[in-house]
């Protein structure tokens, strides 16, 4: 499975769209603090949303689809204003 994310620091209320295979894995990576993106000094990340596909290839568009800032990422954010820290 793959699946496509959303993450949000707990005290920076920054939001994070990514993709993996491995979403237990992947959080740990975003909370070590070793990735300059998501490398902050406070808070941790945390899930807010997840979709999982079985092609990576429909993972990748639709990751794409939610990073370029249109009207995709908008109603997902919508969606989710009860979710947001």
């Amino acid at each position: 499975m793959h699946a496509v994310y959303v993450i949000q620091n707990n005290e920076t209320k920054e939001v994070y769209i990514g993709r993996t295979a491995n979403l237990k894995t992947r959080l740990v990576e975003h909370n070590s603090r070793g990735k300059k993106s998501t490398t902050r000094n406070s808070g941790s990340w945390k899930y807010i949303y997840v979709e999982l596909f079985r092609s990576t290839d429909d993972a990748i568009e639709r990751e794409k689809k939610l990073k370029a800032h249109g009207s995709g990422k908008q109603k997902l954010m919508s969606r989710l204003r009860k979710s947001l820290f």
